[in-house]
């Protein structure tokens, strides 16, 4: 028997908070370079940005039965977050179900399948990550799980998990990690500034990434 489950732990709403204020990238790399999402998974408009608790659900390829019911059972704020098998050549979500998502509050959607009406879903601005675009319609066939974990563009993505987006990609912040993950980016974002007021104080890439012993170890002669 299958059962259409609630996420079990969601993140607090501080947690979120605290995790929205950093991009996709600087996550990534302060938590060691791990969560990134695949780099095929691309929002629909650059200006697109997601951060939210995961509401996972999984599809047969070229099928959105489940992906209805779980717009049906998210919370708002919720990110739904499809496993549909990297099946690129099926438009499982346009906007449609877009508008049914922002009348519930639905924080967004990342799918490894394919969506359409693009336009329409600019025009919204209801933040959609997929594998592609595609015009081929879908059925309504197969009962699938809602609520256990799934993977999607190479990550497992348990239910609650953090997922945050924008033009560059997405990254997956385990719930528990969350507040840890927000304390890691906030330093590196320090340290990058730090960077960049060197850089304008004349310093060289050289001198702030303290690459000269770096650069003699390897052999590196500069004959400019």
């Amino acid at each position: 028997m299958i059962h259409i489950k609630d996420i079990a732990e969601r993140p607090s709403k501080a947690d979120i908070e605290a995790v929205s204020k950093f991009s996709p990238a600087t996550i990534h790399e302060a938590q060691g370079r791990r969560g990134a999402l695949s780099s095929r998974l691309k929002p629909v408009d650059y200006r697109m940005k997601l951060c939210g608790p995961a509401f996972t659900v999984k599809c047969a390829p070229r099928d959105n039965i489940m992906l209805q019911l779980a717009i049906n059972y998210a919370k708002p704020g919720d990110i739904i977050v499809v496993s549909a098998g990297e099946y690129e050549e099926a438009g499982s979500f346009g906007d449609v179900l877009a508008n049914a998502c922002l009348a519930k509050g639905i924080g967004g959607l990342v799918t490894d399948t394919g969506v359409r009406d693009t336009l329409q879903l600019r025009e919204l601005g209801f933040p959609v990550f997929s594998l592609s675009v595609c015009i081929k319609g879908t059925v309504k066939e197969t009962i699938a799980a809602v609520n256990d974990p799934i993977i999607v563009g190479g990550e497992t993505i348990n239910p609650g998990d953090i997922i945050v987006g924008d033009a560059d990609g997405l990254v997956v912040v385990r719930r528990q990690e969350a507040r840890e993950a927000a304390s890691l980016s906030q330093a590196r974002e320090d340290a990058e500034a730090g960077y960049i007021a060197a850089y304008k104080a004349g310093k060289s890439v050289i001198e702030v990434s303290k690459l000269e012993p770096v650069l003699k170890a390897k052999g590196l002669v500069v004959d400019i």
